[in-house]
């Protein structure tokens, strides 16, 4: 099997075709434990609330949405970017044809959270003497 060093998409968006009705997705990288998964939406359509076990990243890159993260909604035309942590709730509904990036990113170990809360401990010790 030939390993490449890069994936390259030269315009990322025309992956993902508007369909006439419905909602599309496929994956288009999974590598490294980031998962990428193109959407595109007819106006209208709708990605009910849920949630995801992975943080991840909304990125729009093609038409309008409303993005409601938690109890926020927020309308999100092309190149708003979204984080979120891993468990948060929320739903996209197509303003227009939509094309959106999802990444779903590592979940985050036990052990990184402990680096974490001793490198903020050390930053507050530091701090204070």
């Amino acid at each position: 099997m030939i390993q490449h060093p890069a994936t390259i998409f030269a315009d990322l968006a025309a992956e993902a075709p508007i369909p006439k009705r419905g909602i599309h997705s496929q994956t288009v990288s999974d590598a490294d434990g980031v998962e990428l998964v193109l959407f595109a939406f007819a106006a209208g359509e709708r990605l009910s609330e849920h949630t995801s076990a992975r943080p991840a990243i909304i990125h729009v890159l093609a038409g309008e949405a409303l993005v409601t993260v938690g109890d926020d909604g927020r309308e999100a035309g092309a190149g708003a970017w979204i984080r979120m942590a891993a468990n948060t709730r929320h739903a996209i509904v197509a303003r227009t044809g939509l094309v959106m990036a999802l990444y779903l990113l590592p979940r985050p170990t036990a052990a990184a959270g402990l680096e974490a809360e001793a490198a903020a401990e050390a930053e507050t010790a530091a701090e204070a003497g």
